[in-house]
C-alpha cells in the first residue's frame, strides 16, 4: 500500500515539473518564464555588373529594397563588388552607381559601406547590396499538458504565460524592437523654441487646460 502511495506522489510530481519547449527555467519572476525574441538574417539583392551603370530595373527593385530597409530600420547598408571578376572595372562602376542611388534616395552616407569580395574570376559575378534585418523568434506552447488541477510546489503551470508573449512576438510590427530600442525620431526645434521664449518671460508653457477634461464626484443621496 505504501509502495504505491509513494509511486503515485512521485508521478505527479514528474507531471508537475515537466519540460516544456522555449520555457526559461531559471526566470526570476513566472511571468518571465517565456521571452519574446528575434534572430539576425541577412536581406540581399544581388545586381548584375552593367558597363552603363544601374539598368531601369534595377533601379526599380534597389528602391524597393530601399523601402523595405526603412521599414525595417536594418541599419548599414554594405555594397560588395567582386574584386576579381572578369571585368573589374565595370564592376567598380556598378558599384559606385548603386551606391550614388542609395544617396539619392536619401541613405545616409555613414551607412553605407563599400567592400569588395573574391568572386575567383568568374564571369557575370553581380554586385552584392545587403543588410541586417531580424525575424522574431515565436516560443511554442501547449507542447506538453500538466495537471493544472495539481502542483507538488504549489508552483505556477510550464505553460503559464506563453500564449501571451507569443501573440506579442508574432504581432510586433518591427522585430528588431525586441533586440535594440528604436532610434530617436528629431526633435521639434521650433516647439523648443516657443517654450523656451514663454519660460524666459515667465509665461506658461503646459498645455491649455481642456474644459471638457474636468470632473468631479457626484453626491449620493442618503
Amino acid at each position: 500500500m505504501k509502495t504505491s502511495l509513494v509511486l503515485a506522489a512521485l508521478a505527479l510530481s514528474a507531471c508537475a515539473t515537466a519540460n516544456v519547449p522555449d520555457r526559461i527555467a531559471d526566470a526570476r519572476t513566472p511571468t518571465e518564464h517565456f521571452q519574446a525574441g528575434a534572430v539576425a538574417q541577412p536581406e540581399e539583392l544581388a545586381l548584375a555588373v552593367h558597363a552603363q551603370g544601374l539598368s531601369a530595373n534595377q533601379a526599380a527593385a534597389l528602391a524597393d529594397f530601399i523601402d523595405t530597409w526603412r521599414q525595417a530600420q536594418g541599419g548599414q547598408i554594405t555594397v560588395q563588388t567582386p574584386a576579381a571578376g572578369a571585368d573589374a572595372g565595370s564592376a567598380y562602376r556598378a558599384g559606385e552607381a548603386a551606391r550614388g542611388f542609395l544617396l539619392s534616395q536619401g541613405v545616409p552616407a555613414s551607412l553605407i559601406v563599400m567592400a569588395g569580395y573574391d568572386a575567383a574570376a568568374e564571369a557575370g559575378a553581380p554586385v552584392r547590396i545587403a543588410y541586417t534585418s531580424y525575424q522574431a523568434v515565436v516560443p511554442r506552447c501547449g507542447m506538453e499538458w500538466t495537471n493544472i488541477s495539481h502542483s507538488a510546489k504549489n508552483e505556477v503551470q510550464p505553460n503559464f504565460g506563453c500564449a501571451i508573449t507569443a501573440n506579442m512576438a508574432a504581432q510586433v510590427a518591427n522585430p528588431a524592437d525586441l533586440v535594440r530600442p528604436r532610434d530617436l525620431g528629431p526633435s521639434d526645434a521650433q516647439r523648443r523654441l516657443v517654450t523656451l521664449d514663454k519660460y524666459r518671460k515667465g509665461e506658461v508653457t503646459s498645455s491649455a487646460e481642456d474644459t471638457q477634461a474636468k470632473g468631479s464626484v457626484s453626491s449620493v443621496a442618503k
